[in-house]
């Protein structure tokens, strides 16, 4: 049982923290100020107070001026590194990106800008989820910006707001923890995981309504094949054959032949998609979904309430891919 479960005060702690950063505001682009930026002496910190203060004891009752000398030295250090430390995060502004396609189960990246108007660069500045202890870390040049990436594992599919960010920095001499808490308004469209080993994509059906007779042999290829027409995109070409084909001293080509996988259409349908519960069928399409756009091949999708005519290229996977989060 980790430490937490067995601290009693535990769920109080988590009520006030949820609590205290409902209150924080949403927004995309967020600037450090006075009033957002927090510090407080590290571990480090705590030591070199408590070594001061056994210094201080020490040379007041052996009347040692050197011992002064060092404590009041070491302790305008530490005060000093305060003030820089506060000032290396106090008046950055961090600015998210629009988030990109994320898989359950896989790592999301966030890209985040940090832009200083201030004069001198900004060094050893952090972020990462709160909570989490996975830091991407950066330093911002004089009047410049800088781009960081921070990575989160979502672990539900759907439409979820981007988590809690944290900035911290213990720059200069790692005595003071300074941190802000930023909430991004941004929300991440989760799409299912796609299932690791798939089965090869369903039958096509006729147009007409008739019974399949087209399908794709284990993901990868067409039924029949014919020699290489001028013509033919290169997508229809298949690379495996042309190298085993220049591996006999051949440079012909051999293109998939889809004249007649034209008379049959591609359905993924959620009906079909094995005995599994919904998850395990959802990653099943989304492992279709992604076989059938690297093929370059029209396929529609069917699910409950929502059916996609069969399309291809970059915004019918997209959508595809939407429907199969939001289902």
């Amino acid at each position: 049982m980790s430490a937490a479960s067995l601290n009693p005060l535990a769920p109080i702690l988590r009520r006030i923290r949820a609590w205290w950063q409902a209150r924080l505001p949403l927004t995309d682009t967020f600037t450090l100020t006075e009033r957002n930026v927090y510090i407080l002496p590290s571990r480090a910190g705590l030591m070199l107070g408590a070594t001061l203060a056994v210094l201080l004891v020490a040379s007041i009752n052996y009347q040692l001026n050197l011992g002064y000398l060092l404590t009041f030295l070491l302790a305008g250090s530490a005060i000093v590194g305060m003030y820089v430390c506060h000032g290396t995060l106090r008046g950055i502004t961090l600015n998210l990106m629009a988030p990109g396609e994320c898989f359950m189960g896989a790592s999301a990246l966030l890209n985040i800008n940090l832009t200083s108007t201030r004069r001198s660069a900004r060094h050893g500045i952090g972020l990462s989820v709160l909570g989490e202890h996975q830091w991407a870390w950066s330093d911002v040049p004089a009047q410049g910006s800088a781009a960081v990436q921070v990575a989160f594992r979502p672990v539900r599919r759907g439409l979820r707001r981007v988590p809690t960010l944290t900035a911290e920095t213990r720059f200069p001499l790692g005595t003071f923890r300074v941190w802000a808490i930023w909430r991004p308004a941004a929300q991440l469209l989760v799409y299912p995981a796609p299932e690791a080993v798939a089965p090869p994509l369903p039958a096509g059906e006729s147009r007409s309504g008739g019974p399949a007779a087209v399908q794709v042999q284990g993901g990868t290829e067409f039924d029949g094949v014919r020699a290489y027409r001028r013509s033919d995109p290169l997508k229809l070409v298949i690379w495996k054959k042309a190298a085993q084909a220049l591996a006999r001293g051949s440079d012909e080509l051999i293109s998939r032949d889809t004249e007649q996988a034209q008379r049959y259409e591609l359905w993924l349908d959620l009906a079909q998609a094995g005995p599994q519960g919904t998850e395990q069928r959802l990653s099943r399409l989304c492992a279709w979904v992604l076989a059938a756009d690297r093929l370059g091949v029209d396929y529609g999708l069917r699910l409950p309430g929502v059916q996609i005519k069969p399309d291809s290229g970059a915004v019918h996977r997209k959508r595809c891919l939407e429907a199969l989060a939001l289902c």
